[in-house]
Order: structure tokens, then C-alpha cells, then sequence
């Protein structure tokens, strides 16, 4: 098997695993959580991928966002894979910042030296990853939605607008909707892509939106106290692609929140909720 397992543990009548496993695309061992519920004991059962934001490991939402119990109850696996590649040999921001290199991948393919031997978040979970995952896993592959935070809300948007036949479900949690057009998304996609923007379009969900990729339907929670929102998040931005392409949009801005795991904790049940209904 490729996957090594960490460990286990039981949770609301499933097993919480920690993985590891060699990344050929990465080319650095890959950490990921992976949720089972108990009716994987009777067969295989849709997946809900997670991806998370900046500085974030695969443990963030494993523990702190309290999505195991509606997972079990609705027959979930979650899958929750590490945001950047890590270890010796990996290069890192030599300014050490937080929004850039290590747990700062974008969920891009970097083209630019010395990012792109290592940094291929695209390719390991578009390719890599889902065929370990079908091949080791009680895991239903016809059946697959995804949501993510922050900087992984940008990754599941633009998996998902990319791939709009392999996931069934979408929502996010206060993502970056248009990187092109945000501090955080102009360091990364200059740092890892170079600096034609033209090469950045595939990695802006509003761009996608705007080159006439679609969803069937959209669910996204926005904090109105979250202090990266009018720099950063521009939820404005897919709300006005998304009405021009006339595509479905649920943006529900939550009065008060702000862009930590107390606000995803407070909301996961309603995303794991929709992504049940439509993964059936």
C-alpha cells in the first residue's frame, strides 16, 4: 500500500486515520486525514474533500472544525490533505514569511525555480492522490464534493470549476475568490508561476467563471468581521461573476464572524448538509 498509516483513532462510530505516503509529484512524503464513517462497513461511501488555508497543516480542520459527527451521520469520508509540500530538500520563503512557501502552496503546479521540482499541490490532488484514495480507501469515486478555507476555498473553487464532471458538490469557507486581484494571490502566482498573468487564469475561480467554466451550484459563508475581507477575500467579486455567467450562487455573509475555526466550527454542519443532498 502507499498509504502509511500515523494513526487511528475511533470517532462517532468511524475511525479518524492520519496518513503518509511518498508523493512522486511532490517528491517530499505527503501527510493526509481521512475521516471513515461507519457505513464504510457496508460498502464504499462518497468522498468530501477539505482544503485548508495558509499555515495550515492536515490537522487544522481534523480537530478544530467538529466535522466528524454530521460526517458519520450522513456517511462522509473526509479527506483533509496537508497544503504544501514539506521536508528536507523543500524549499521555503527565505524571508520566512507565512504566505509563501512552506503551508502557502496555493494548490498551484509552480513553473518558477527553485518551486517548481517540489511545488505540484495540482497535479498530487487532481492525479496523485484520488487514484491512491480509490485504490486503498472504502472510497465511492463517482461520488466526490469539496470545500475549503481561505486560501484552500480558492483550491476547491478552481479544482472544482476545472473539474466540474468529477465533483458533485462545491462550497467554501471565506475563500480568496480572484487571487489576480488580491496581495496574497499576486505574491504567490508571481512567485510560483512568474509574472505573466496570463499563466494565472487557471488559478482564479472568478477568471475561470469569467472563461466560461461552471458549476451546477455554489455555497459559500463569509464572515462580516473577518479582517482579511475587504483586502483579501473580495467575496463581491464572485458574486458579480457569478450573476453575469448566471451561475448558482449561495453567499450567505454571517454577521459577526471572522476567518478563524470558531466560525467554520459554528457553519460545518450546513456544507456537510449540502454536500450529503447532492452526493446522494
Amino acid at each position: 500500500m502507499a498509504l502509511e498509516q500515523v494513526s487511528a483513532a475511533k470517532c462517532f462510530g468511524g475511525t479518524q486515520f492520519v496518513y503518509r505516503h511518498a508523493s512522486a509529484e511532490t517528491q517530499c512524503d505527503m501527510r493526509l486525514a481521512v475521516f471513515v464513517p461507519p457505513a464504510a462497513e457496508r460498502g464504499p461511501v462518497p468522498v468530501v474533500w477539505f482544503l485548508s488555508g495558509l499555515t495550515c497543516t492536515e490537522e487544522n480542520f481534523t480537530v478544530k472544525a467538529g466535522a466528524q459527527r454530521v460526517a458519520a451521520e450522513r456517511g462522509l469520508m473526509l479527506i483533509a490533505p496537508d497544503t504544501s509540500p514539506r521536508g528536507e530538500g523543500v524549499p521555503d520563503d527565505p524571508a520566512g514569511s507565512y504566505d509563501f512557501g512552506l503551508g502557502a502552496g496555493f494548490y498551484v503546479d509552480a513553473t518558477e525555480a527553485p518551486w517548481a521540482k517540489n511545488y505540484r499541490m495540482r497535479s498530487y490532488l487532481e492525479r496523485e492522490l484520488p487514484a491512491i484514495v480509490g485504490r486503498e480507501l472504502p472510497a465511492d469515486m463517482m461520488r466526490q464534493g469539496i470545500m475549503g478555507h481561505s486560501m484552500g476555498g480558492h483550491g476547491a473553487l478552481t479544482m472544482a470549476l476545472r473539474e466540474p464532471s468529477r465533483f458533485s458538490s462545491v462550497s467554501a469557507f471565506a475563500p480568496i475568490v480572484s487571487p489576480m486581484n488580491c496581495p496574497w494571490g499576486e505574491k504567490a502566482l508571481t512567485g510560483y508561476l512568474g509574472a505573466t498573468r496570463a499563466a494565472w487564469r487557471d488559478y482564479d475561480a472568478c477568471a475561470l467563471i469569467e472563461d466560461g467554466a461552471r458549476l451546477p451550484g455554489l455555497l459559500v459563508d463569509q464572515g462580516t468581521a473577518d479582517g482579511f475581507l475587504t483586502a483579501q477575500l473580495k467575496p463581491e467579486l464572485l458574486e458579480a461573476a457569478c450573476e453575469k455567467a448566471r451561475m448558482p450562487l449561495t453567499l450567505r455573509r454571517q454577521d459577526g464572524y471572522d476567518h478563524s475555526y470558531y466560525f467554520i466550527a459554528s457553519f460545518i454542519a450546513d456544507h456537510l448538509r449540502w454536500h450529503a443532498e447532492r452526493l446522494g
